[in-house]
């Protein structure tokens, strides 16, 4: 099963839903606002993709962050802010279930599917 994560009022998750809905593909979206993240899967998040890429650093929850924080950050204190603040993972994650996709870009989910 396809699952799409992210929230659905950032543009970039309701564009990728646009795209795979246009497309009648089957996928189920996770909304980590509501449902939350399983630190055991954020974990692999990070092993695979590492939790640089993983962080969102242009929005507004990373900006609202202490400047002592985002200055200091490593592995560990970015694994727990991202389960404290779901809103820090860039979105959308694409889990096709065998690898894992950061953000959306047309050509690339061109390509996957």
């Amino acid at each position: 099963m396809i699952t799409l994560y992210g929230i659905p009022n950032c543009d970039t998750v309701r564009k990728a839903r646009r795209w795979l809905d246009a497309r009648e593909i089957n996928y189920q979206f996770h909304n980590f606002r509501k449902e939350g993240l399983n630190e055991s899967m954020l974990r692999a998040w990070v092993t695979e993709l590492g939790w640089e890429a993983l962080i969102n650093r242009r929005g507004t929850t990373w900006r609202n962050l202490p400047e002592q924080l985002r200055n200091n950050i490593n592995q560990n204190s970015a694994i727990q802010l991202m389960l404290d603040n779901p809103t820090l993972i860039k979105r959308p994650i694409l889990d096709l279930g065998t690898n894992r996709h950061i953000g959306f870009s047309e050509a690339q989910y061109q390509e996957l599917f």
